[in-house]
């Protein structure tokens, strides 16, 4: 089970820091092409929302790995699962493409999988 949550948690981290790079170098007109939702907010408010991304994916690894106030690392999880369920959120009250909601579940199940696994012990 231990493997299966450091797969998990690598996995997740990896696209928490892709995405959350993105919203960060991402220039915000460019961004309006891909992500639609980012129209309603402000430059700063994207890039605020990526360094969450990106501390949350290091928040993951780090503190497990290091063994270093580990308990950070299932507080990051449910942290990057409340960011998912805000996301759907969002999506459901612009009525965006509903083929992007389960990509968006996903991730909110995922984290929620590692925050109870970490929270668990494992």
């Amino acid at each position: 089970m231990l493997i299966a949550v450091w797969i998990v948690s690598g996995l997740l981290a990896l696209a928490y820091l892709v995405s959350g790079g993105a919203k960060i170098a991402t220039p915000h007109e460019k961004l309006k092409t891909t992500m639609t939702w980012s129209e309603d907010f402000a430059t700063w408010q994207i890039k605020v929302i990526g360094i969450i991304e990106v501390l949350g994916a290091i928040g993951l690894i780090v503190p497990e790995l290091t063994h270093v106030a580990p308990v950070l690392t299932p507080i990051a999880a449910v942290g990057l699962a409340v960011v998912q369920g805000v996301a759907i959120v969002i999506h459901l009250r612009r009525h965006d493409d509903p083929k992007r909601l389960p990509a968006n579940i996903v991730l909110l199940l995922v984290a929620v999988f590692v925050a109870v696994a970490r929270f668990a012990g494992v």
